[in-house]
């Protein structure tokens, strides 16, 4: 079964190879001190993964699972997902091809 991100009183529960992430802030000043605007922000490509569904099925009707847990830090595709807002937190859906890599700290 899927696992659910919930915050606050609503649950998102991903389905077959989706991942539910919260987009990690990107930093506003560089190491030079400088302040970096909004508007020459890039997107940010890193995520903490909040929910994870259960897996495609494959052509034999076996599901393959995901190789991520809630709390994984991924890398994933510049401009890919649905970013949705809910319960004034921001998310962002994705398929798990969009998933480029998980960062081990």
């Amino acid at each position: 079964m899927a696992k659910a991100a919930t915050k606050g009183k609503t649950q998102l529960v991903p389905l077959a190879d989706r991942i539910v992430i919260t987009p990690l802030k990107q930093e506003e000043v560089t190491a030079s001190g400088l302040v970096i605007p909004d508007t020459a922000k890039e997107k940010p490509q890193q995520g903490e993964v909040v929910a994870v569904g259960p897996g495609r099925l494959d052509d034999n009707g076996k599901r393959v699972p995901i190789d991520l847990a809630n709390g994984d830090r991924i890398l994933y595709a510049k401009y890919t997902g649905t970013e949705i807002k809910l319960d004034g937190e921001d998310y962002i859906v994705l398929n798990e091809k969009d998933i480029l890599a998980k960062l081990v700290v």
